[in-house]
């Protein structure tokens, strides 16, 4: 009886798991000439999708670091409010790791257990990919998307990992946390593509692709 309380115990424990979505958007989109994060596409702008998926992944804290650009985009992202926390970067034009690192910091605050960290600008992204990511992670590794032969987000860090995340600066982002031996990795079709540059928005844009079909665009 007591085996099965702690088991039950144990189950229940697994159900308070608490599991955040840190969305990177502060960039400032100077090879596409626009934000990205307003582009829109089937019916919704890209930072919107980005919370949208995060959302039906399971994550109940979703962030989003804003930077360049945030007076535009702020008004997009009101009405997601209370749910949806904004964060705004002042030293967005540092590089990703600031984003990375303060979004690290105020998820520790909220007593997220599970981070999951990704962009708002690669398509491939579906939330069964972020699904996956959990999954794999058995709360014990880092898990990291694969695309073109190297690591990169969208990753989930354990608890365990925010203090090294709240370090980084520079515009490396986690790259070079996601090296290590003990990082799980699983793989994204697709997951190089994202929205840098005119030509790449003309791809994403052009008549007849929707959502399903990403991966015709992506290549194989």
């Amino acid at each position: 009886m007591a085996a099965d309380a702690g088991a039950r115990g144990e189950e229940l424990n697994e159900g308070r798991r608490h599991l955040g979505a840190l969305i990177l958007a502060a960039g400032a989109s100077t090879r596409l000439g626009q934000p990205k994060q307003m582009v829109r596409w089937n019916g919704e702008t890209l930072v919107e999708r980005a919370v949208r998926i995060a959302r039906e992944a399971g994550a109940e804290t979703v962030l989003v670091v804003l930077g360049a650009h945030h007076e535009q985009i702020f008004p997009i992202l009101q009405p997601y409010q209370p749910e949806l926390r904004i964060l705004l970067n002042q030293r967005w034009a540092e590089g990703m790791g600031t984003s990375i690192a303060l979004g690290a910091a105020v998820a520790e605050r909220h007593s997220v257990d599970d981070l999951l960290v990704l962009t708002c600008d690669q398509v491939a992204v579906t939330a069964q990919h972020l699904r996956d990511l959990v999954a794999a992670s058995h709360r014990e590794h880092v898990v990291a998307s694969t695309y073109a032969g190297r690591r990169g987000v969208p990753a989930l860090f354990p608890e365990f990992s925010f203090h090294a995340l709240q370090r980084l600066s520079g515009d490396r982002g986690a790259r070079d946390l996601l090296q290590h031996e003990d990082v799980v990795h699983l793989p994204l079709p697709g997951g190089e593509l994202d929205i840098d540059t005119p030509e790449d928005l003309e791809q994403l844009t052009a008549p007849g692709v929707s959502e399903p079909d990403t991966r015709a665009i992506l290549g194989p």
